[in-house]
C-alpha cells in the first residue's frame, strides 16, 4: 500500500472541504472573516509583536502579500505599528485589544467546530492524532526545504 499517496489524496480532499468551508464563512460574514488576513492577526497574537519580514516568513508568505494583510488589519485597527524596541528605527506589527478579541473569537469558533469533528472520539484516538499530526507538521517542515529544492530541479530540467 502507498501510504504517501493515500495521506496526499486524503490531504487535498481536506485542502477542498476546508477552501469552501472557507468560501462560506467568508461569504456569510460578508467579509468579515477572512481566513489569510486572520492568520496574520492569529500569528501576532500568538507570537507576540514582530517585523513584517518576520511575519512573512513565519506564515511562509510573500513579503508583499503581507505588508497588504496587514495594511487592512491596521485599517480595521485590528493591529498597530510600534517602534521596535529593540531598535527604534524600525516597525513592529502588534495586536491591539480589537484584535486580540477578534482573535480569540475565532479561535473558540475554531476549536468548537473541530471538537464537533472529534467529539464522539475515544480520548486514545484523539491524544494519538495529535501525536502523530504533530510528526507529520513538524517533519514536514523539516523537510520542506528538500522538497522546494527537488521541484525547483525538476522544473529547470524541464524548461531546458
Amino acid at each position: 500500500m502507498d501510504y504517501a499517496d493515500i495521506i496526499a489524496c486524503e490531504l487535498g480532499r481536506l485542502q477542498r472541504i476546508r477552501d469552501r468551508t472557507v468560501a462560506l464563512i467568508a461569504s456569510l460574514s460578508k467579509g468579515e472573516v477572512d481566513p489569510a488576513i486572520y492568520s496574520c492577526l492569529y500569528r501576532l497574537a500568538i507570537d507576540g509583536p514582530m517585523r513584517s519580514g518576520a511575519l512573512a516568513e513565519a506564515l511562509y508568505s510573500d513579503p508583499s502579500t503581507v505588508s497588504r494583510q496587514v495594511a487592512h488589519l491596521v485599517e480595521r485597527g485590528l493591529v498597530e505599528r510600534r517602534a521596535d524596541p529593540v531598535d527604534g528605527r524600525a516597525i513592529v506589527l502588534a495586536v491591539t485589544e480589537n484584535g486580540r478579541r477578534m482573535a480569540d473569537t475565532v479561535r473558540a469558533r475554531r476549536t468548537e467546530n473541530i471538537g464537533r469533528v472529534i467529539g464522539d472520539w475515544p480520548e486514545s484516538d484523539r491524544a494519538e492524532f495529535v501525536r502523530l499530526l504533530g510528526r507529520f507538521l513538524n517533519d514536514y517542515e523539516r523537510t520542506r526545504p528538500d522538497m522546494i529544492a527537488a521541484m525547483k530541479r525538476e522544473y529547470l530540467k524541464e524548461t531546458r
